[in-house]
């Protein structure tokens, strides 16, 4: 007789309620054996019930019957095959099957056991439910969804993300953002990744600009979170990108209209007077000079840059006879000028901007000691774009002739620089511009080339 393909001892499993059974196939078939544990599974009271019942019977499905027999003809033994079995009550449970064919005696015989799964199915059926919930609400969300482990290689995207990159989902996952763009974009992208696996702390609401598989540019804000597992460890990240193109050309063309006006502002003033207008131009170029050296972002440069083109804006208000008077000013035509800082912050306050460009225009004047107007202000509370147009203001008015006098020149305006630096003006801005006119040569670059 040829040997049993299961060794086991039938009192422990059926203790830990796993069915055995052998059923004869021919020439006779029947159970010749069974254990407590298969009984109760299938809801029987007796192993004497079952004598009656042919085990192809219990399958609920003819196509999953037809499977596990073929498959046990085919390799001789099954493991673990799932499938829906009749209880005595008709009740339909998911049980597993590991079974053998065998032969004795010239009789072929299954030899196997059973597990009831129908839990465990239950389970793997909610987690499956939970799964596609997540992924429908992942791909309905008009953000890119990206997953990434901890060596920022993608394990998990949404649809949208998909659709952004124009590529199937195969050669996406496995992949960095190296695979994808440009190398210091991805450097960039790869930094922020680790800072988030290093820290354990969000990255939020940041703004950048992305270069797209078809060459498009978009502007776009990110925010990613580090993800855990059970044991509270950082197995990766993930993060979530929103397009914001649309509303970036939307925020350029509002603020286009602002500056349109701004510049029509500044055109009513040179008619009125051209010198302060050609002033304005020249301190506007000064500043961006000193701001591209500082690495200031676009918006910043251009917040300088309209700032000073209006920084005298309210000199609209004050009378062209004391504007364009050749002599010296009496005390109180000096406070009439001085009052065009007052009256440039009230025509401008009301305007929206990204930047505070009123404050900046207010502040122009004012100095770190505190000798300057209107408010007297000092040290911090003056905002940087306004000291940098202090010292490009004075630089320039210095440089440049005025109705009442002729140019200074270059040499006593650095000197009045160098004297108020770390006193009236911003002591490292001073060496800064100190700096650019040396790489020129001292020239006096601003009064021939305006921009």
């Amino acid at each position: 007789m040829k040997k049993s393909a299961f060794y086991f001892n039938l009192s422990t499993i059926n203790h830990i309620g796993i069915g055995f059974f052998k059923y004869k196939l021919t020439p006779h078939p029947t159970f010749v054996a069974s254990g407590n544990a298969f009984v109760k599974i299938l809801g029987y009271s007796s192993k004497k019930e079952l004598t009656s019942k042919s085990f192809s019977s219990f399958f609920a499905c003819s196509k999953e019957r037809e499977n596990f027999f073929s498959l046990l003809k085919k390799k001789g033994r099954v493991k673990f095959f799932e499938a829906l079995f009749l209880k005595k009550s008709k009740r339909k449970i998911w049980i597993a099957i590991s079974a053998s064919l065998i032969k004795e005696n010239g009789s072929k015989f299954i030899e196997g056991i059973i597990e009831d799964i129908t839990q465990h199915k239950k389970m793997e059926e909610k987690l499956a439910l939970e799964r596609d919930f997540l992924q429908n609400l992942l791909d309905n969300i008009p953000d890119a969804v990206y997953f990434k482990d901890r060596k920022n290689r993608i394990i998990k995207v949404n649809k949208f993300y998909l659709q952004g990159m124009k590529k199937p989902l195969e050669e996406i996952i496995g992949k960095t953002d190296f695979d994808f763009f440009p190398y210091e974009q991805a450097k960039k992208m790869s930094e922020d990744d680790n800072y988030v696996l290093k820290t354990g702390k969000p990255i939020v609401g940041k703004i950048e600009r992305t270069l797209l598989p078809d060459g498009r540019w978009n502007q776009v804000i990110t925010t990613k979170i580090p993800m855990y597992n059970r044991e509270g460890k950082i197995i990766g990240t993930m993060g979530i990108t929103r397009d914001m193109t649309a509303y970036a050309h939307l925020e350029r063309e509002r603020l286009e209209l602002v500056i349109n006006s701004l510049e029509a502002l500044g055109k009513a003033l040179e008619i009125r007077d051209p010198y302060t207008y050609g002033h304005a131009k020249r301190v506007a170029y000064l500043a961006q000079c000193l701001v591209k050296e500082l690495g200031w972002d676009e918006d910043r440069i251009l917040g300088i840059r309209l700032a000073a083109q209006l920084h005298d804006i309210g000199k609209i208000g004050v009378p062209s006879d004391i504007l364009a008077k050749p002599g010296h000013l009496s005390e109180w035509e000096y406070k009439v000028i001085q009052a065009h800082v007052e009256k440039g912050f009230q025509l401008l306050k009301d305007i929206k901007s990204k930047f505070p460009l009123a404050e900046i225009i207010y502040q122009h004047h004012e100095r770190l000691d505190g000798s300057g107007y209107p408010r007297g202000l000092k040290k911090d509370e003056i905002l940087e774009e306004a000291k940098i147009l202090a010292i490009s203001d004075v630089l320039e008015a210095m440089t440049h002739r005025r109705p009442y006098r002729e140019a200074l020149g270059l040499k006593k305006a650095l000197k009045e620089l160098k004297k108020g630096a770390g006193v009236k003006y911003d002591k490292d801005l001073v060496y800064l511009l100190l700096k650019i006119l040396r790489r020129s040569d001292f020239h006096s670059f601003w009064l021939t080339s305006p921009s």
